[in-house]
């Protein structure tokens, strides 16, 4: 009942509104007719301009005509007379505008003043009266409604009552019905003292609703009359219904079809035919269409249907048993999707409600299917709908997205269909590609298929092919499945097809169309070939349709073609690496662990590979690209070393790399990207040995010792590092269209290499493999490598330019040095610094590991100095004296470290410090700080002599706070003594470099 007055409500509503917006036109024409009144009376004021006032001009005079002597003489010279024209200006524009603001003011009181009824239009007449409106319009739609309800309202009391029989109360109903259809014809046949249209129109509408619902509780209710009567007389009604909406107008027919769609609503009945419901609710529908169609009014025929749709869900909804229900809900659901559709695209094109209304009963259809057990009548149906949505859509292209959905719909259902029949099957898959993918084909054929009719052959051909393989296809390791390999072909000619026209049409490409088509065929064509083939040959049939798009690449440059031979190359690399034969072939590329000729199938391995490799070399030898071309190139390469290493030793493989790129280099040098990839490979075998050495420094830096057994054995670097170096380096030599930054970049990585080889090398040779020996040969080991690194930037500062770009020397000796330096501060400074670790120095003196590595450091940073002075000759002061400090600070720690050697032995660790070594230290103090302060005064260096004074200071601090605080007696008189001279000793070398240069000064 609440649906019944929404739907009530929702026709006023939409009947006042267009009243108001009739209303709001004309109120809209009025204004705008006095505006433009009002816009030309101000154009025309504003047109008048002043006239200028004229001013007589004197006849001209030819001087040069006139005689002189005959010119008469000119009047007594008088006072001109002086007008004011500024002031006559003013007073004249001050009057023209007086005249406007007048005229101005009569307009504006002419537009103000209200005009009678016979001088304004009919059109700009308007006043909204709410009384008006709701008390006399819209009671008389309303009393029509009630009229209609009183009837339908007065059977279901009878019936609840049981004051009548059925064949009575269908009786009155006709009746009462008929009844009111009388009052409406007298109502138009008196129109003249009525004076109301809309008083017929009430009682019209009344007496159909009233008709519909007498023949439902005939025909449905109560059985009185055959479901052919029934249907006979909702004919009648709705022709009725058609036909006096073009007496009495469009109201009637309104009301009286939305009151035969509520009727059943209203009406109880125990019993429910579904095929009767179904037909009359399709008369309806399509009367309110065809009512809406022939009056011009399209939103009637969008109404009926979505009411008609609803309607359908709602049966559903109720229950769906028998087939004749199956059938006959099946039918509506076509009615609606396709017949009224078409029928209303009579006056003008498709649009999106008339698109959605097929949409939704495909969707119904599609539930209708499945609930009825996916039954051939419901498939049968389902398909029909599918084929009218496709022969509308090959008329109206705008409703061609329905039959799309409906083909979605369809491969949904065939996915969810449990357990079907295999040949019932194989009929609706047949059925539907040839429904769904036919027709697109054809719309092609024609030349009028659009992105979207071709993408829906493509979907539904993938589609339909999956379903079968996932319903019939095998998971496991059979060889051959000819009758899928059968189907996924014939499937594949449909798209294959549909690009064979577009190649004959277009010498250029279709580039969208043709990957649309190309890529479904070219993936059904694989897939067919695999169902045919063993596992293990999926590379070698991807090739043959890979290579089959990259012929077609090589006749036509095509944004598609590229697109689809590209994917084409990728599926092969992909078959490659998931086929169950990899993983063997795969651990034949490195070092890993190897298969025994059994497991590995070395022929079957080169078959395979080489096959992948095939597309890419094509890509390579097309060259349309630089950017396909280096890639073509890169994977070429990459996977012509897989085919090598199915067959070659491993121990050879990276020389093998190493000589492929050399090959490459010389061969082609433009060809970066191939004989980049097989350095790349080279490098490869080179970071694994480089990795284990790089994890043994780490853990070295963290102060794990640097073993022997860590280095890399040279058995490794003959095969695994030393191909990548020499490649580097014949690479470096004959390149003569590099950039200074790769040449960089190469010898960098030369420079790596060697570094890490000799490190190897010389951790080998000294065969430290525990910490007992690192505690007594790890000094020795460290120092002789920094003076190797030292002695090989001082070779590269002095001579290097003999060999490289000379700059490029120093800043590789830099580089070498800083390296040095580095490796002293941290390992022998900081992590193993003999005063604070066991390390053995040497049972000698002064010649000892301590002296040569200090000496080593100590001549590094002087080198350092040079070079960088060399290389910038501005270099700020602070960063000489910061060198200078560093020395110091490395002498002074040698001295320390000697002097504990003296009284500790080899191990600096092994006894503590005594009072006379201490006393002996503040005193190796003074003595280093009067040698810097020589150095310095020989030099003329300020900061050796600051470094002087600072350890001086020290010393003293030293002598004073700590030595004299534990001396007594002459020692501590010695010690004083030893202070004081050095004390003055020091001023007394200072007072002389302070007054020479006092005269160096003035001089």
């Amino acid at each position: 009942m609440t649906a019944f007055f929404i739907i009530i409500l929702g026709v006023a509503a939409m009947v006042l509104w267009g009243k108001v917006q009739q209303l709001q036109r004309q109120l809209d024409d009025a204004v705008g007719s006095f505006q433009s009144v009002i816009d030309s009376l101000r154009e025309e004021i504003a047109g008048r301009s002043p006239a200028a006032p004229v001013v007589e001009a004197a006849p001209p005079v030819d001087v040069q005509a006139a005689d002189p002597v005959d010119a008469p003489e000119p009047p007594p010279e008088t006072e001109p007379e002086v007008v004011d024209t500024a002031a006559a200006q003013a007073a004249y524009e001050a009057r023209i505008e007086e005249a406007q603001v007048q005229e101005l003011n009569a307009a504006q009181a002419a537009y103000e003043e209200p005009e009678t009824a016979e001088s304004i239009p009919l059109s700009s007449r308007f006043s909204f009266d709410f009384e008006d409106i709701f008390g006399r319009r819209l009671p008389i739609w309303a009393g029509g409604f009630a009229l209609a309800i009183a009837g339908i309202f007065l059977v279901r009391y009878s019936i609840e009552a049981g004051l009548v029989t059925p064949t009575v109360r269908v009786i009155m109903s006709f009746v009462f019905g008929l009844a009111l259809l009388g009052g409406a014809e007298g109502a138009f046949r008196f129109e003249e003292k009525l004076n109301d249209a809309r008083v017929r129109q009430a009682l019209a509408g009344a007496g159909l609703a009233t008709l519909y619902g007498a023949f439902y509780l005939a025909g449905t209710a109560y059985g009185l009359i055959g479901a052919g009567t029934a249907f006979v007389g909702l004919a009648v009604v709705t022709a009725a219904a058609i036909g006096l909406s073009f007496r009495f107008g469009l109201p009637c027919a309104v009301i009286g079809l939305i009151g035969g769609f509520a009727a059943p609503l209203l009406v109880d009945s125990d019993t429910s035919n579904i095929p009767l419901l179904s037909f009359y609710l399709a008369l309806v529908t399509g009367g309110l269409a065809w009512t809406g169609q022939s009056q011009g009014r399209s939103w009637l025929g969008y109404a009926a249907l979505a009411l008609g749709l609803g309607w359908g869900v709602l049966m559903m909804f109720a229950g769906v048993s028998s087939s004749s229900d199956f059938a006959a809900l099946g039918v509506y659901l076509v009615v609606l999707g396709t017949v009224l559709p078409a029928f209303l695209h009579m006056n003008g094109g498709p649009s999106l409600p008339k698109l959605a209304a097929g949409a939704i009963a495909t969707l119904q259809m599609a539930v209708l299917v499945s609930d009825a057990g996916f039954a051939p009548l419901t498939w049968g149906l389902y398909l029909l709908i599918g084929a009218a949505l496709s022969a509308l859509g090959w008329r109206y292209p705008a409703l061609r997205l329905g039959a799309m959905i409906a083909a979605g719909l369809g491969l949904w259902l065939m996915f969810i269909w449990p357990d079907p029949d295999t040949q019932f099957f194989t009929i609706i898959a047949a059925a539907q590609v040839a429904v769904f993918a036919g027709v697109p084909l054809a719309l092609h054929w024609r030349k009028q298929a659009s992105l979207l009719d071709l993408g829906q052959l493509s979907v539904v051909v993938l589609g339909i092919a999956t379903t079968l393989y996932v319903r019939f296809g095998s998971w496991g390791e059979l060889a051959s499945e000819p009758v899928l390999a059968i189907s996924f072909a014939g499937l594949a000619i449909l798209p294959a097809a549909g690009f064979a026209l577009l190649w004959m049409r277009s010498k250029e490409g279709e580039t969208r169309p043709a990957l649309i088509l190309l890529a479904p065929a070219a993936v059904l064509a694989f897939a067919a070939l695999l169902l045919l083939t063993p596992a293990w040959m999926a590379p070698i049939m991807a090739m043959l349709v890979s290579t089959a798009l990259i012929a077609l690449l090589w006749q036509r440059e095509a944004l598609s073609l590229n697109s689809a031979a590209w994917a084409g190359a990728g599926i092969t690399l992909i078959a490659l690496g998931v086929t169950p034969a990899y993983e063997a072939e795969a651990m034949q590329l490195g070092s890993g662990t190897y298969h025994s000729p059994d497991e590995h199938n070395m022929l079957r391995g080169i078959v395979r590979w080489a096959a992948s490799a095939l597309p890419f070399i094509g890509f390579a030898a097309l060259g349309r690209s630089d950017l396909a071309r280096n890639i073509g190139e890169a994977l070429a390469v990459a996977i012509g070393y897989g085919v090598i290493a199915q067959f070659a030793p491993t121990e050879t493989l990276a020389w093998i790399a190493a000589a492929g790129a050399i090959a490459l280099f010389a061969w082609k040098e433009a060809r970066m990207a191939a004989w980049g990839t097989a350095l790349v490979i080279a490098a490869f075998w080179a970071l694994v040995p480089l990795g284990l050495w790089l994890g043994a420094g780490a853990e070295a830096v963290a102060g794990m010792p640097f073993l022997a057994e860590s280095a890399i054995a040279p058995l490794d670097l003959g095969l695994e590092l030393a191909p990548l170096a020499v490649a580097l380096a014949f690479i470096g030599w004959r390149a003569t269209e590099l950039s200074m930054s790769m040449r960089a970049w190469i010898g960098f990585a030369l420079g790596v290499a060697g570094i890490v080889a000799l490190h190897s090398l010389y951790k080998q040779a000294w065969g430290i493999n525990s910490l007992l020996s690192f505690d007594h040969f790890g000094l020795g080991e460290r120092t002789i490598w920094q003076a190797l690194l030292m002695l090989a930037a001082y070779t590269l500062w002095q001579f290097g330019a003999r060999v490289f770009p000379a700059s490029a020397a120093k800043y590789a000796a830099l580089a070498v040095t800083v390296l040095a330096l580095t490796h002293f501060t941290w390992f022998t400074l900081f992590l193993h610094n003999p005063l604070i670790t066991p390390q053995h120095v040497g049972p000698t003196p002064i010649a000892n590991w301590l002296t040569l590595a200090y000496v080593t450091a100590i001549a590094g940073l002087w080198m350092a100095s040079q070079i960088a002075c060399e290389q910038w000759p501005e270099m700020p002061d602070i960063a000489r004296h910061g060198v200078s400090g560093v020395m110091m600070a490395l002498i002074a720690l040698l001295g320390f470290s000697l002097l504990r050697q003296i009284f500790a032995g080899t191990v600096l660790t092994s006894v503590s410090i005594s009072q006379n070594e201490s006393l002996l230290i503040s005193l190796l103090g003074i003595v280093i700080a009067i040698g810097f302060l020589a150095y310095g005064s020989w030099r003329d260096e300020r900061s050796w002599r600051i470094g002087s004074l600072v350890l001086m200071l020290g010393a003293v601090c030293k002598v004073f706070l700590i030595d004299a605080a534990v001396l007594d007696g002459l020692l501590r008189i010695a010690s004083f003594m030893a202070l004081g001279f050095s004390l003055i000793g020091i001023g007394w070398v200072y007072s002389r470099q302070l007054k020479r240069r006092e005269v160096a000064a003035e001089g």
